[in-house]
């Protein structure tokens, strides 16, 4: 039978698929259905869509300062305590004092005369801390991860990686040096009297660069 003899009685031959493309399709159909079901819809704004959203070093920074503050002001050591420590045993003040293992962080607070700064560090001549020299930083740059550690319950497992670990000490200097360094004079700093409440990482008894979290001028 002629392709005209089919169509004029009527009856028309559709191809046949083979069995090669039935068992494609099929699997294409299935590999829809699976990822239909592993599909999640996040709506905009919802509590999903702040866990999918990228982290902020700056967001993290503003919500978490008012915390570390606390922290550092209701645990800061008064200087001569902790010079005093510092010498009978430094191991055991750190253990003492601060958190953050070999090299810890530790809350102290005092006053004195502020000396010459260099790229925003001042020096701090402090009567109770005879031989121990103090710096501290007041910006533009804030060096260290210090606010960040000091508290010894912001651990790295918190974060995606490194970076985010990373960026998130950044961000809580930001936050810190916009709500307590922002305004201050440096440049009239020499020679006046500086009360700081802060935290520095002990390397050296006797020598301190401190991260201030409370600073007053007088």
């Amino acid at each position: 039978m002629t392709a005209t003899e089919t169509i004029k009685t009527g009856v028309i031959h559709k191809p046949r698929l083979s069995k090669r493309a039935l068992i494609g399709g099929g699997a294409a159909l299935a590999v829809l259905v699976v990822m239909a079901l592993d599909t999640t819809v996040v709506r905009i704004g919802s509590e999903q869509d702040a866990r999918v959203a990228a982290f902020s070093p700056d967001a993290y920074g503003a919500e978490t300062f008012p915390r570390v503050r606390s922290f550092v002001m209701d645990k800061a050591v008064p200087v001569a305590e902790l010079v005093a420590a510092l010498e009978a045993d430094k191991v055991a003040a750190g253990e003492k004092y601060g958190s953050g293992g070999m090299m810890p962080v530790i809350p102290v607070t005092f006053s004195g005369v502020v000396g010459e700064g260099k790229g925003g560090i001042f020096d701090v001549v402090v009567p109770e801390a005879p031989g121990v020299r103090i710096r501290v930083q007041t910006g533009p740059a804030i060096n260290g991860t210090d606010p960040r550690d000091a508290p010894g319950d912001i651990a790295f497992g918190q974060f995606k990686n490194q970076i985010e670990f990373q960026d998130a000490g950044s961000g809580l200097n930001r936050a810190m040096k916009a709500e307590v360094l922002d305004g201050l004079d440096q440049a009239s700093l020499p020679g006046k009297t500086m009360t700081v409440t802060g935290v520095f990482k002990l390397i050296s008894p006797k020598m301190w660069l401190v991260t201030p979290v409370a600073v007053t001028v007088q």
